[in-house]
């Protein structure tokens, strides 16, 4: 029953309001700016997204796909930008008017040419508003022979839809208020917590590619959704045709399925296939990276910043771009929300809680995850996440549940020196401090800390609540 009421309540608005539109708008209005580059896997919404940005900001838009009309790319042949504004205009039968109007050329990625011109737009026609996208961009940028227009060009990173804009594209204002508002000078609502909570299955399974949500919210079918997924996960496998020979395109089908079927967990090349090499499995790992369709978690033994200078290479875990591609990928179906605990609960968790993190720095940051794990006889301890923040460093453990032990979070804190945790679970958001005696080893300890105990969804208001002060007396 639950399932169609929410259904009705969704079936009455659909918007894709996305975050990154502000970070557009802030482009736009600056007037030191670089031809932008938004940079994304496959079906994020890019295109989208530039679309209504330029129908809400602009008098027009000389829109060029280069993979449509190859035949534009001989255009670019040459730095005179001037005549190539006036051809566009002409072939594409549209006004050009610096300032007013916005030159988008999609799938720039197939042809390094016109990369390599945005530096004299920039130069030459410095009012003109360019932005550029494409799917397979990081492996042109890779491997450019034709100059990269280095400090004439900006870029934006962009992911799947995040929960927050998953809610707003069903017209849940009033939810996202609600946690944005908190700040635990009263207790949070268990009726509202169970809504939200309600709304997190959902994104659990259909995730945040557009299209997916897109759908859901017009039909409320689940088998769509399943379609949708995999129409996708088959696109991004006739790209593999570009990466090499065929055996190479199977070494990343073998990476992909291993990937999405494991996110969050370390990286053991004798665990994908015992039969191939390491260097082939780590290459085809590395192309998925370009192809942002893994987002690598990186192994950091710092105690303070930066997380970087400590980082084993050789040591990594893998996340997927999209939580729903995980459960598709295992074969999960989903009836009604009930179905959605199963064994894998605490890996989607994981996911979840990585997906959020990502999309919580700045757009124009490329968007870096790490943890801590040692692995010694009898001690063996791993935190999921370390998250950084006004120059300090947090642990992140994710739960699926309500209930979990904290002992490798007590054993970092304790090794590092640190006094701030923070936790994910689907409890009610809480803070504490305690004193807890604990073994390193052999070694007794004592450690007394604080930890910040949230709900998943509330990964979005992490770098606020850390702030409070009761979080960090």
């Amino acid at each position: 029953m639950y399932f169609y009421i929410l259904y009705a309540i969704i079936l009455l608005s659909f918007s894709m309001k996305r975050e990154i539109i502000q970070f557009l708008i802030d482009w736009k209005e600056r007037k030191n700016r670089n031809p932008l580059i938004i940079r994304g896997a496959r079906q994020v919404g890019k295109t989208y997204i530039i679309d209504e940005f330029a129908k809400t900001h602009f008098s027009n838009c000389l829109r060029v796909n280069l993979d449509e009309k190859p035949e534009l790319k001989k255009l670019f042949a040459g730095n005179d930008v001037n005549r190539i504004l006036t051809e566009l205009s002409v072939l594409l039968n549209t006004d050009v008017t610096v300032g007013k109007t916005l030159l988008f050329i999609d799938e720039i990625q197939s042809c390094p040419e016109a990369i390599s011109s945005l530096r004299y737009f920039k130069e030459k026609i410095p009012g003109l508003h360019v932005i550029c996208a494409g799917s397979l961009l990081d492996h042109t940028l890779n491997e450019m022979k034709t100059p990269m227009p280095v400090g004439r060009v900006e870029f934006l990173f962009m992911y799947p839809m995040n929960f927050k804009e998953f809610l707003r594209a069903h017209n849940q204002e009033k939810l996202i208020s609600y946690i944005q508002r908190f700040d635990f000078s009263e207790p949070f609502s268990e009726l509202i917590h169970s809504q939200i909570s309600k709304y997190l299955r959902y994104y659990f399974f259909i995730g945040g590619m557009p299209a997916a949500v897109k759908s859901f919210s017009e039909s409320g079918n689940m088998s769509d959704i399943q379609r949708i997924h995999n129409e996708i996960l088959l696109s991004v496998q006739y790209d593999f045709a570009k990466y090499g020979t065929r055996k190479q395109q199977e070494y990343l089908q073998l990476a992909m399925r291993y990937c999405g079927r494991n996110p969050g967990k370390k990286i053991k090349y004798h665990n994908m296939d015992r039969e191939i090499r390491s260097t082939y499995l780590k290459e085809a790992i590395k192309k998925l990276e370009l192809s942002r369709i893994v987002h690598t978690v990186k192994h950091s033994n710092a105690n303070k910043i930066p997380l970087t200078e400590h980082v084993k290479d050789e040591v990594y875990k893998t996340i997927f771009i999209d939580i729903g591609f995980v459960n598709h990928l295992a074969q999960i179906d989903l009836i009604d929300l009930d179905d959605l605990v199963t064994s894998n609960e605490g890996m989607l968790a994981e996911q979840f809680v990585a997906q959020e993190i990502m999309t919580q720095y700045a757009s124009y940051l490329n968007s870096e995850l790490f943890y801590w794990s040692r692995e010694e006889k009898s001690s063996n301890s791993e935190i999921d996440y370390l998250f950084q923040h006004k120059n300090k460093i947090y642990p992140i453990e994710v739960k699926a549940g309500k209930t979990g032990t904290l002992k490798s979070m007590q054993v970092y804190l304790f090794e590092k020196k640190l006094k701030n945790g923070i936790r994910f679970n689907m409890d009610l958001p809480s803070v504490g401090s305690f004193k807890t005696k604990l073994y390193v080893g052999k070694k007794p300890g004592e450690l007394s800390w604080n930890l910040l105990s949230l709900p998943l969804y509330m990964v979005s208001e992490l770098k606020r609540l850390i702030e409070l002060k009761k979080i960090t007396k």
